[in-house]
């Protein structure tokens, strides 16, 4: 079984991510990260599903996208051709024993501290998937409190853009 990661542009409208979300359900393909927001117009949103499954059937599912009113364009990600990346935020019991370990930790990877009291330190990352799943496994050694991470974003390398596979 193969991961991949698809950009969906489609209409900013209401009921459109239930519509997307639902092929995916109906090919019975597992999201494992999703995320949506608005792009550089209001008009249009970028939903960007990472997911696993086999070549032919990822294949079926995109055309079947194609097939919704509101979807403008898609793009499948690849390491190769575009730059990927979550966001972390990880909230660590602060114990004076460990305290020292877990920052020189998050210094290693390039987390920062952006909220810290005597009973914790929360910390966040922007990385790829491995490295934020190499944070948090790290951290497993100490007290971890509450963890909390968005879905992949992609973007392709080169001048070319998701508006650009199809003309809108």
């Amino acid at each position: 079984m193969n991961r991949y990661t698809v950009a969906v542009l489609v209409n900013n409208k209401f009921g459109v991510l239930n519509r997307v979300t639902s092929m995916f359900r109906r090919r019975q393909f597992n999201i494992s990260a999703l995320t949506v927001s608005e792009t550089e117009t209001s008009e249009l949103s970028r939903i960007t599903v990472v997911f696993d499954g086999e070549e032919d059937a990822k294949q079926q599912l995109i055309n079947q996208l194609y097939k919704l009113p509101d979807v403008c364009s898609i793009k499948e990600f690849g390491d190769d051709n575009s730059i990927s990346c979550e966001l972390l935020l990880v909230k660590m019991k602060n114990e004076a024993e460990t305290q020292e370990d877990i920052r020189r930790a998050a210094e290693a990877f390039g987390a920062i501290i952006v909220d810290y009291s005597r009973d914790y330190t929360m910390f966040r990352l922007a990385d790829t998937t491995r490295r934020i799943d190499d944070f948090i496994n790290l951290m497993r050694d100490f007290t971890i409190l509450e963890i909390c991470r968005t879905g992949s974003i992609s973007l392709g390398k080169g001048s070319s853009t998701i508006r650009q596979v199809v003309n809108l």
